[in-house]
Protein backbone atom coordinates (compact mmCIF):
# COMPACT_ATOMS: atom_id res chain seq x y z
CA UNK A 1 0.00 0.00 0.00
CA UNK A 2 1.10 3.55 -0.59
CA UNK A 3 1.94 6.06 2.11
CA UNK A 4 -0.98 8.34 3.12
CA UNK A 5 -3.54 5.85 1.82
CA UNK A 6 -6.57 7.50 3.45
CA UNK A 7 -5.87 10.78 1.66
CA UNK A 8 -5.33 9.00 -1.66
CA UNK A 9 -8.57 7.08 -1.22
CA UNK A 10 -10.49 10.32 -0.54
CA UNK A 11 -8.98 11.93 -3.65
CA UNK A 12 -10.04 8.88 -5.65
CA UNK A 13 -13.61 9.24 -4.34
CA UNK A 14 -13.67 12.93 -5.32
CA UNK A 15 -12.70 11.98 -8.89
CA UNK A 16 -14.93 8.88 -8.99
CA UNK A 17 -17.84 9.44 -6.57
CA UNK A 18 -19.59 6.22 -7.63
CA UNK A 19 -16.65 4.27 -6.22
CA UNK A 20 -17.47 5.54 -2.71
CA UNK A 21 -20.77 3.63 -2.81
CA UNK A 22 -18.97 0.43 -3.79
CA UNK A 23 -16.44 0.97 -0.99
CA UNK A 24 -19.14 1.63 1.60
CA UNK A 25 -21.06 -1.50 0.59
CA UNK A 26 -18.23 -3.95 -0.06
CA UNK A 27 -15.10 -2.47 1.60
CA UNK A 28 -13.25 -3.43 -1.60
CA UNK A 29 -12.47 -1.66 -4.84
CA UNK A 30 -11.70 -3.43 -8.09
CA UNK A 31 -8.83 -1.02 -8.76
CA UNK A 32 -7.79 0.29 -5.33
CA UNK A 33 -5.57 3.38 -5.85
CA UNK A 34 -3.70 2.67 -2.60
CA UNK A 35 -2.25 -0.63 -3.82
CA UNK A 36 1.20 -0.50 -5.41
CA UNK A 37 2.01 -2.69 -8.43
CA UNK A 38 4.05 -5.01 -6.21
CA UNK A 39 1.20 -5.03 -3.68
CA UNK A 40 -1.22 -6.06 -6.42
CA UNK A 41 0.93 -9.08 -7.23
CA UNK A 42 1.28 -9.98 -3.54
CA UNK A 43 -2.50 -9.73 -3.10
CA UNK A 44 -3.23 -11.77 -6.21
CA UNK A 45 -0.97 -14.54 -4.92
CA UNK A 46 -2.28 -14.10 -1.33
CA UNK A 47 1.30 -13.62 -0.15
CA UNK A 48 0.18 -10.51 1.73
CA UNK A 49 -1.47 -12.90 4.20
CA UNK A 50 1.77 -14.60 5.28
CA UNK A 51 2.60 -12.09 8.08
CA UNK A 52 -0.68 -13.11 9.73
CA UNK A 53 0.91 -16.45 10.57
CA UNK A 54 2.83 -14.56 13.27
CA UNK A 55 -0.54 -13.54 14.74
CA UNK A 56 -1.57 -17.21 14.72
CA UNK A 57 1.62 -18.23 16.51
CA UNK A 58 1.10 -15.66 19.29
CA UNK A 59 -2.57 -16.64 19.68
CA UNK A 60 -4.20 -13.47 18.34
CA UNK A 61 -5.63 -15.24 15.29
CA UNK A 62 -6.66 -18.71 14.23
CA UNK A 63 -5.81 -20.43 10.96
CA UNK A 64 -9.55 -20.70 10.19
CA UNK A 65 -12.24 -18.20 11.13
CA UNK A 66 -13.90 -15.01 9.96
CA UNK A 67 -11.53 -12.46 8.44
CA UNK A 68 -10.53 -9.61 10.74
CA UNK A 69 -12.63 -6.47 10.36
CA UNK A 70 -12.05 -2.88 11.43
CA UNK A 71 -14.46 -1.26 13.87
CA UNK A 72 -16.40 0.62 11.17
CA UNK A 73 -17.13 -2.69 9.41
CA UNK A 74 -18.79 -4.17 12.49
CA UNK A 75 -21.95 -2.16 11.80
CA UNK A 76 -22.37 -4.21 8.61
CA UNK A 77 -22.64 -7.31 10.80
CA UNK A 78 -25.69 -5.99 12.66
CA UNK A 79 -27.01 -8.63 15.03
CA UNK A 80 -24.61 -11.15 13.50
CA UNK A 81 -21.77 -9.18 15.09
CA UNK A 82 -22.21 -11.10 18.32
CA UNK A 83 -21.40 -14.31 16.46
CA UNK A 84 -18.36 -12.75 14.84
CA UNK A 85 -17.04 -11.60 18.22
CA UNK A 86 -17.29 -15.11 19.74
CA UNK A 87 -14.28 -16.43 17.80
CA UNK A 88 -10.77 -15.39 16.89
CA UNK A 89 -10.38 -13.98 13.40
CA UNK A 90 -8.79 -16.36 10.93
CA UNK A 91 -6.25 -16.26 8.13
CA UNK A 92 -8.70 -18.20 5.95
CA UNK A 93 -12.37 -19.01 6.22
CA UNK A 94 -15.60 -19.77 4.41
CA UNK A 95 -15.56 -16.37 2.70
CA UNK A 96 -12.13 -17.00 1.18
CA UNK A 97 -13.11 -20.36 -0.26
CA UNK A 98 -16.47 -19.03 -1.48
CA UNK A 99 -15.20 -16.39 -3.87
CA UNK A 100 -13.83 -13.63 -1.59
CA UNK A 101 -14.23 -10.29 -3.32
CA UNK A 102 -16.54 -11.79 -5.94
CA UNK A 103 -19.21 -12.09 -3.24
CA UNK A 104 -21.05 -9.23 -1.58
CA UNK A 105 -20.46 -8.12 1.98
CA UNK A 106 -23.84 -9.46 3.05
CA UNK A 107 -22.74 -12.91 1.88
CA UNK A 108 -19.52 -12.51 3.85
CA UNK A 109 -21.52 -11.79 7.00
CA UNK A 110 -23.75 -14.84 6.41
CA UNK A 111 -20.73 -17.07 5.83
CA UNK A 112 -19.06 -15.81 9.01
CA UNK A 113 -22.22 -16.39 11.02
CA UNK A 114 -22.65 -19.87 9.54
CA UNK A 115 -19.05 -20.72 10.40
CA UNK A 116 -19.44 -19.70 14.04
CA UNK A 117 -22.80 -21.41 14.47
CA UNK A 118 -21.75 -24.69 12.85
CA UNK A 119 -18.07 -24.89 13.81
CA UNK A 120 -16.46 -28.29 14.08
CA UNK A 121 -13.02 -29.72 13.38
CA UNK A 122 -14.12 -31.23 10.06
CA UNK A 123 -15.32 -27.83 8.88
CA UNK A 124 -11.90 -26.34 9.66
CA UNK A 125 -10.17 -29.17 7.80
CA UNK A 126 -12.48 -28.67 4.81
CA UNK A 127 -11.76 -24.93 4.77
CA UNK A 128 -8.00 -25.50 5.00
CA UNK A 129 -8.07 -28.02 2.14
CA UNK A 130 -10.25 -25.81 -0.07
CA UNK A 131 -8.05 -22.79 0.64
CA UNK A 132 -5.27 -24.35 -1.42
CA UNK A 133 -7.10 -24.24 -4.79
CA UNK A 134 -8.67 -20.87 -3.88
CA UNK A 135 -5.17 -19.42 -3.46
CA UNK A 136 -3.64 -21.26 -6.44
CA UNK A 137 -6.39 -20.09 -8.79
CA UNK A 138 -6.68 -16.64 -7.12
CA UNK A 139 -10.44 -17.07 -6.75
CA UNK A 140 -11.92 -13.66 -6.00
CA UNK A 141 -8.52 -12.13 -5.28
CA UNK A 142 -8.01 -8.41 -5.91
Amino acid sequence: MVVDGDRILEEHFRRFPEERTIWEEERKLHDDPRVTPLGAVLRKLSLDELPQLINVLVGEMSLVGPRPVVDEEMRKYGRSGRHYLRVRPGVTGLWQISGRSDTGYATRVLLDRHYVMSWNVLLDIKVLVLTIPAVLFASGAR
